[in-house]
């Protein structure tokens, strides 16, 4: 998946000379000064053209089957490098990516002296936009949606039908449906959260995704949905999302889901279809919490959950053996400190 150009202007292509001196890199082959690279992908989306990293020994089985034209590496990954794919020889091989991705791909403005609403946003009839909001370049906002007083629309942005931006509400780089909710303060499409050591310190990573918000999607006040890092941040048909909630970049979530309040979901997590969590619910990144899955109020999930299971507790567990637990606990307690805690 490439970026999306509604959201990001591309540059142009890069010899790897070229490529070398602006990440800091060092060509190992010289031999391929002049080859051209036109984008950065992930290894396992990018091709002849593309330019990737390897920071670790968690993506070597990715660099061994990928196609990328060239990619960033340590001293010690050169031999793991497949024929074919120059190698960028740095220490910092994710800040060197995060670097050409700033070169190739610029996220798309609006203009300082652009006014509120952009010439070139398509608005349907019916559309009603209050007092100070505003509207990007290329944004197309459906009929019967109404944008709140001081309200942000992003360049690229589509809002469907029947729609609700509230009060001061932001939304980027993000395709939404028809019926979508979103209340007063909440961001939409900011980057996700994602850095990495250079030279001169910590860096941020690119950020090149979307976020995806289906028919019918409410999201509450002062609630933050990230963009995806490369892949789409989706909350799926129906799924109601309350105040103050966090949702990570590339985190996909089913239809008919609830989230209450200051429910904080990491990167990349998979939700299933009709899930129900309670507030303040914490879970870890790259896991899979499976559909009909409940989790109870607080709960710091840090394993997968499977489909249709009633977790608590931190680390969460099935309830049933968190209250098991909990009780032997109390008992345990007692035992040893009697009468603690009676009047």
């Amino acid at each position: 998946m490439t970026p999306d150009p509604r959201f990001f202007d591309q540059a142009c292509a890069l010899n790897l000379g070229a490529l070398a001196r602006l990440s800091g890199a060092r060509l190992h082959d010289e031999n391929r000064t002049e080859y051209s690279i036109d984008y950065v992908a992930v290894l396992t989306d990018a091709d002849q053209h593309g330019v990737s990293f390897c920071a670790g020994e968690r993506h070597v089985p990715a660099l061994l089957e990928s196609r990328a034209g060239a990619c960033f590496v340590t001293e010690a990954r050169v031999a793991d490098v497949p024929l074919g794919c120059a190698s960028l020889v740095t220490p910092w091989p994710e800040a060197a990516y995060a670097l050409a991705a700033e070169y190739f791909y610029v996220p798309r403005r609006h203009g300082v002296n652009d006014p509120d609403v952009h010439p070139s946003a398509q608005l349907e009839s019916g559309v009603q936009v209050a007092g100070g909001a505003i509207i990007g370049p290329g944004a197309k906002i459906g009929h019967g949606t109404y944008l709140a007083p001081r309200s942000v629309i992003g360049p690229g942005v589509t809002i469907g039908r029947d729609g609700f931006v509230g009060a001061h509400a932001h939304v980027g780089f993000a395709l939404i449906g028809d019926r979508v909710k979103i209340y007063a303060g909440a961001v939409i499409g900011e980057p996700g959260f994602g850095a990495a050591a250079g030279p001169g310190g910590m860096v941020d990573l690119p950020q090149l995704g979307r976020v995806i918000l289906q028919d019918g999607v409410t999201i509450g006040a002062n609630s933050c949905v990230d963009r995806g890092s490369w892949d789409d941040t989706v909350i799926g048909e129906n799924t109601k999302i309350d105040n103050l909630v966090q949702i990570a970049h590339n985190v996909v979530i089913g239809r008919n889901c609830v989230l209450a309040a200051h429910t904080g979901i990491s990167g990349s997590v998979t939700v299933g279809d009709g899930c129900q969590f309670g507030g303040r619910v914490g879970v870890a990144d790259h896991l899979n919490i499976g559909a009909g899955a409940r989790l109870a109020a607080s709960a710091g999930v840090m394993k997968s959950v499977p489909a249709g299971e009633t977790w608590g507790g931190f680390p969460a567990r099935p309830i049933g053996r968190w209250l098991r637990q909990d009780a032997w606990l109390a008992r345990a307690a007692r035992r040893r400190n009697p009468g603690e805690g009676e009047t």
